[in-house]
C-alpha cells in the first residue's frame, strides 16, 4: 500500500506545532467553511429513542433526496440506482471490488487522486496511467495513448471531473472521446463528480451520465464531504444502472453491515441548504481561487495553471525535490513563526521521477492565511537549500 501524500507528513506538522509553530495547511482538501445549518440543526434534534443499524444500501429517505438532487444537474437516475457508502472513498474501493478480479486493470490520466491506487490494489487490481502535464494545463491525453494502453485485462477508465489534484475541467469533446473508448472497448466509466459544484469556465458541467449509449457502464462516485463541508460524517455514494454490479456491490455493503446512521442524518438534511448558501461557498472559491494562483504565479520560479473546478491545484516550484522540501518546510523552517503544509505531487503519479517538483495546494483556507502562505512560501523558497533558480 502506497502511503498518503497527503497525510503522510502529520507527524512533522504535529511536531512543528508543539514546537508553537503556526502550520498553514494547504496539503488537504478539508474546507474551511460552515457546514450547512439544516444538517448541524438535524444532528442537534435527533429524536431517536436507539440509534440502529442502516439499511446496508442507505436509508431510503436520503437516497429519495439523492434522487432529487442528481436531477436538479439532469442526472436521471432513480432511487434504486444509488447505494449510499461510508464516504466517497468506499464508493471507490466497493466499485473496484465489485468490477475488478485480480489482475484486471483501469486505466487513470495522472496525476491522480492518490487513494484510487490504494484501492486498486486492494482490489488486486492494476492502475494503468496515461500521462497529462502540467505544460498543457493537464488536459486530457490523446485518444491514442487510451488505446495504446488497452489490453484484455483491461477494465474500465477512471476519470475524476472535476479533477482532483490538478483542478482540471474535461470538456464536452474530451468527455465525447472517452465515451468512444468506452463503448468501443465495452468498458467501466468510473467517475469521480464529487466537485460538481465547483466548475468555474461557466460552461455546463458535464456528468458521465450525461454521455449517450453508455448509461450501463457509468459508475459514479459522489460524498457530501466537500459541498457541504462534511468531511466528517463519511457519507458517499456509488450511483450506477448495471443490475449485476450493484448486485456485487450490495455483497460489500452487507459485510460490512451499515453505513453510518448519524452521518446520513445530517446528509439527507444538508440537501435541504438554500441556494444561497451553495452560491456562497461558489464564490467564496472563486475569490480564494484567483487570489492564490496569482500570488503563486508571482513568486520567481513558481508555475500554476489556472484550475478550472474543484479547489486545488498543483504548481511546479524551482526545488530539486518536492517532497525533501516540504519535509523541509515543516521540520527545519519557519518564517515569523509560520510554515506551510503541502502535498508533494510525486504521491499523485505513479510513473517514477515524475512530478518531482510539483505540489499540489488546496484552497481551502480563507484569503488573510492563503496570504501569509504565500508570503511564507516565499521567504521558503529563498532559504531552501535545493532549490533551482537564483
Amino acid at each position: 500500500m502506497p502511503a498518503s501524500p497527503i497525510r503522510k507528513l502529520v507527524p512533522l506538522a504535529n511536531d512543528a506545532k508543539a514546537r508553537g509553530i503556526k502550520v498553514y495547511h494547504l496539503n488537504i482538501g478539508q474546507p474551511d467553511l460552515p457546514t450547512p445549518a439544516e444538517g448541524l440543526a438535524a444532528l442537534k434534534n435527533i429524536d431517536r429513542k436507539v440509534l440502529e443499524y442502516s439499511p446496508s444500501e442507505g436509508l431510503y429517505s436520503l437516497r429519495k433526496k439523492l434522487e432529487s438532487y442528481y436531477h436538479r444537474f439532469h442526472i436521471k437516475v432513480d432511487v434504486d440506482d444509488i447505494i449510499v457508502t461510508t464516504g466517497g472513498s468506499e464508493a471507490v474501493l466497493f466499485a473496484f471490488m465489485a468490477c475488478l478480479d485480480p489482475g484486471d486493470e483501469i486505466i487513470v490520466p495522472e496525476p491522480a487522486y492518490a487513494n484510487y491506487m490504494a484501492f486498486a490494489i486492494s482490489a488486486g487490481a492494476k492502475i494503468v496511467t496515461v500521462p497529462s502535464n502540467i505544460d498543457e494545463g493537464f488536459a486530457l491525453p490523446p485518444l491514442e495513448k487510451f488505446e495504446e494502453l488497452i489490453t484484455p485485462r483491461t477494465k474500465g477508465i477512471l476519470i475524476c471531473n472535476p479533477n482532483n489534484p490538478t483542478g482540471y475541467l474535461y470538456t464536452q469533446k474530451e468527455m465525447n472521446q472517452i465515451r468512444d473508448i468506452v463503448k468501443k472497448y465495452d468498458l467501466f466509466l468510473f467517475s469521480d463528480e464529487v466537485y460538481r459544484e465547483f466548475c468555474y469556465t461557466g460552461a455546463p458541467y458535464i456528468s458521465a451520465f450525461h454521455l449517450k449509449g453508455i448509461e450501463e457502464q457509468v459508475v459514479l462516485i459522489d460524498s457530501v464531504s466537500k459541498r457541504y463541508s462534511e468531511c466528517g460524517i463519511r457519507v458517499g455514494a456509488i450511483i450506477t444502472k448495471h443490475k449485476e454490479l450493484k448486485a456485487n456491490v450490495m455483497k460489500f455493503c452487507q459485510a460490512r453491515l451499515s453505513p453510518p446512521l448519524l452521518g446520513q442524518i445530517v446528509a439527507e438534511a444538508s440537501i435541504d441548504a438554500p441556494e444561497s448558501y451553495m452560491l456562497g461557498t461558489y464564490n467564496e472559491y472563486v475569490e480564494r481561487r484567483k487570489f492564490l494562483i496569482d500570488g503563486l504565479n508571482r513568486i520567481p520560479g513558481c508555475y500554476s495553471p489556472i484550475p478550472m473546478g474543484a479547489f486545488y491545484t498543483v504548481v511546479s516550484l524551482p526545488v530539486d525535490d518536492a517532497d525533501k522540501f516540504c519535509e523541509w518546510c515543516l521540520r527545519d523552517f519557519q518564517y515569523e513563526g509560520a510554515t506551510v503544509f503541502m502535498a508533494p505531487a510525486s504521491g499523485f503519479y505513479t510513473t517514477p521521477g515524475v512530478g518531482k517538483n510539483e505540489v499540489r495546494m488546496a484552497y481551502v483556507l480563507k484569503k488573510e492565511d492563503l496570504a501569509q502562505a504565500l508570503t511564507v512560501l516565499k521567504e521558503a523558497l529563498k532559504e531552501y537549500p535545493g532549490r533551482t533558480i537564483a
